[in-house]
């Protein structure tokens, strides 16, 4: 059995984003129980040198619209990295997913086999669309994904697997 690259992306990220929202209403829910300013979670991060719970949210919604405009050879939406509260990012997790379920799944003909060059600060990395998916851009969603539930979860918000795997 194959799996497309539609099929094997699209909803992983959707369902991601889903299980994301569900993880911040919990996290709101947390700081109004607890009496503080969710702007605390928003700002949290797991250690000094990485990403706040924003620039998790930031970096999962570009490796998500990334991988759908690269697997497609389109061009994905450029969102500025400006939120700063749970709504900015409740409405940035909204307009990736939205800009996600607007990407035909026929527009992923053929992404197995298309190139896809990432450009870094120091180098190009080519790939397969199949190898980008796989050992790129999936690893990338997940590991942000993972680390916001982590700083959420470190942070006293009670979530757990279930949370995380979208079956609470």
């Amino acid at each position: 059995m194959s799996i497309s690259p539609y099929s094997a992306s699209i909803p992983a990220f959707q369902h991601g984003f889903a299980v994301l929202a569900k993880l911040l209403d919990k996290a709101e829910a947390y700081a109004e129980e607890k009496n503080f300013k969710p702007q605390v979670l928003v700002d949290a991060r797991l250690a000094p040198d990485m990403l706040s719970l924003a620039g998790q949210v930031q970096r999962l919604s570009d490796t998500a619209k990334g991988a759908a405009a690269r697997l497609t050879a389109t061009e994905a939406p450029a969102f500025a990295d400006d939120e700063v509260t749970l709504a900015d990012l409740r409405a940035r997790i909204e307009k990736t997913a939205a800009y996600l379920a607007s990407v035909p799944e026929a527009a992923f003909e053929g992404a197995e086999e298309r190139t896809v060059v990432l450009k870094t600060r120091h180098r190009e990395v080519s790939f397969t669309g199949q190898d980008y998916l796989l050992t790129h851009a999936l690893p990338n969603f997940y590991f942000h994904l993972t680390t916001a539930y982590a700083i959420l979860r470190h942070n006293g918000v009670p979530v757990g697997k279930l949370d995380f795997l979208g079956r609470s």
